[in-house]
């Protein structure tokens, strides 16, 4: 895959290098390579789309939990554009599953698969357990990921691609400006709450959450419950 551009020496920057195989198990997963050849069952994007729909509910909730822990009007403003950003996806997945039959209170009624229940409360802890730091590393690779992979998919979109709805969000400007504004928000944090003690930790957090990415779109390719 061809990567998004991250500016050099940046915390993301060091963060994914340190975590380079899982980052690739992630971003280069199978379910996301049959997405962009447009030969995902549609079974399997249904089965990712509306339980992606409930991971978004949760990081909502993580975004409001990151302004609540934030100690400057800065930090409380990038947690606001995390949410802004998360309802305009969730858009995408309403109207996804409104052309299948299924309205945004059935969506919201479906059961937690296995791995979105892992994923969210896993960042949520984070969260709760550490700082506004801990909390949007733990965001980070939803967020810069997803930026990547739309970047990387966006050559193989066309008007009758099954999937390009989807890779056209991920891979247009506006989103791709969300990632660019985290990796931003990240910098800054680690400026003032950071040091290289905290690498290791921060390491690890990262790591965890990239794991639980690959896991997610491995629930939806095989569409475990």
């Amino acid at each position: 895959m061809f990567p998004m551009t991250v500016p050099p020496g940046s915390l993301f920057e060091r963060l994914r290098t340190a975590c380079t195989a899982d980052w690739q198990a992630y971003v280069d997963h199978a379910f996301v390579r049959a997405m962009g050849a447009g030969t995902l069952p549609e079974a399997s994007f249904r089965h990712y789309l509306g339980q992606d729909a409930l991971f978004l509910i949760h990081f909502a909730r993580a975004y409001a939990l990151a302004a609540f822990k934030a100690d400057t009007l800065d930090d409380i403003r990038a947690a606001g554009r995390g949410m802004t950003a998360i309802l305009d996806e969730m858009g995408l997945h309403v109207a996804f599953c409104r052309r299948w039959g299924l309205s945004e209170s059935a969506l919201q009624a479906l059961p937690e698969a296995r791995a979105t229940l892992a994923y969210t409360r896993y960042v949520l802890e984070r969260g709760l357990a550490g700082d506004v730091l801990d909390l949007f590393v733990a965001l980070a690779p939803c967020v810069v990921g997803y930026a990547e992979i739309g970047r990387a998919l966006a050559p193989l979109s066309h008007p009758g691609h099954p999937y390009a709805e989807w890779i056209d969000q991920y891979a247009g400007e506006a989103y791709q400006g969300v990632a660019a504004d985290a990796m931003a928000t990240l910098d800054g944090l680690f400026a003032r709450r950071g040091g290289e003690g905290r690498m290791p930790e921060l390491i690890r957090t990262f790591r965890d959450a990239t794991r639980l990415e690959a896991d997610f779109w491995e629930m939806g390719w095989t569409l475990a419950s």
